[in-house]
């Protein structure tokens, strides 16, 4: 990517220069050179018709640069831009362990002078993991070390103790997770940070080195962190505005705006019982919309609560207070 994006600056600077000169000048083979030069003819501006492509012509041994599609003029951020860019690489740099952390300050330093403010002295990122148990973890990556954690497993409301060999820590859409070898499921799982009770006191460094089986393979997460088995339900649900929190709690395969300030929450569960409590405990606010069958047990649910009241004791109200006149 690198060599591509310097590549056609050089090559519009140096109009008829040869194959064999321009592939000495990047340290490549003349082939790897002409490869280059085809995968550019794909690349340009959005929209992909014939006028939004890089065009160039290599004919005869000599390349020319016909159409650079903005790659031979220097970059310009919009100050939005800049800002979004600061503040990135601002939170980044916070990150425990971080290699090249000088760097990035540097790089941050340049384009906050460019825009002439700080935005990152008025916007604060904070991860949802706290700095002490990603600290604790990244050690004990560092030096192959088992870990003890105290986890609270959200599909089913439980609280577990077990031991875990750490593979890798990573981040993705604004949270952070472990992948190890647990010794209590013996396979490979997910676990996140934010689901370590009791901040650094939920995870202990072991003795024991970590030794994942030669089978424990890092799970594919292009397509997301959660792998829904053969026999999850796929729910959805809208969220009343006053309500939105489920969606950043829990692991959602999706989440769209409802136009009065509410959100239809997608999400893959594991049994239906922890689903149940949470939408029963959210009430009006929690409309299921789909599976039907889910709907129905919610609805079954909910009417069997109800029913409950009507055997109380008069005077009694669900809120402990006393029941109004009339009902």
């Amino acid at each position: 990517m690198s060599r591509l994006l310097a590549l056609v600056p050089w090559l519009r600077a140096r109009p008829g220069v040869s194959v064999d000169e321009a592939a000495a000048a990047f340290g490549i083979t003349p082939r790897q050179l002409r490869d280059d030069l085809d995968l550019l003819f794909l690349c340009g501006l959005p929209g992909g018709a014939p006028g939004d492509l890089i065009d160039i012509s290599y004919e005869g041994g000599q390349i020319t640069v016909v159409d650079p599609q903005t790659l031979d003029r220097p970059l310009r951020l919009t100050v939005d831009e800049a800002t979004a860019l600061v503040v990135a690489a601002r939170a980044l740099a916070d990150l425990p362990g971080l290699a090249g952390r000088a760097a990035v300050a540097r790089a941050v330093e340049r384009v906050e002078r460019a825009i002439g403010s700080r935005p990152a002295e008025q916007v604060r990122v904070k991860l949802d993991a706290p700095n002490e148990v990603l600290a604790v973890l990244q050690r004990a990556l560092r030096e192959r070390r088992r870990v003890h954690l105290r986890y609270l497993v959200w599909s089913r409301d439980e609280v577990t103790e077990r031991d875990v060999d750490p593979m890798r820590l990573l981040a993705t859409d604004g949270h952070w997770y472990l992948e190890g070898w647990c010794h209590q499921a013996e396979a490979v799982r997910m676990f996140r940070l934010d689901g370590i009770l009791g901040g650094a006191a939920g995870v202990r460094l072991l003795e024991a080195p970590a030794a994942p089986p030669p089978t424990a393979r890092a799970r594919d997460t292009s397509a997301g962190i959660f792998t829904p088995g053969p026999g999850d339900l796929l729910a959805v649900v809208d969220l009343a505005a006053r309500a939105r929190w489920p969606a950043d709690h829990y692991p959602v395969e999706s989440t769209t705006e409802l136009p009065d300030g509410g959100l239809r929450m997608t999400l893959y569960a594991t049994g239906t019982a922890w689903l149940r409590r949470l939408l029963l405990g959210l009430g009006g606010d929690a409309r299921v919309v789909g599976p039907p069958a889910l709907a129905t047990e919610i609805h079954d649910a909910a009417r069997k609560a109800l029913t409950a009241y009507d055997d109380a004791p008069a005077g009694w109200a669900p809120t402990g207070r006393p029941a109004p006149a009339g009902g």
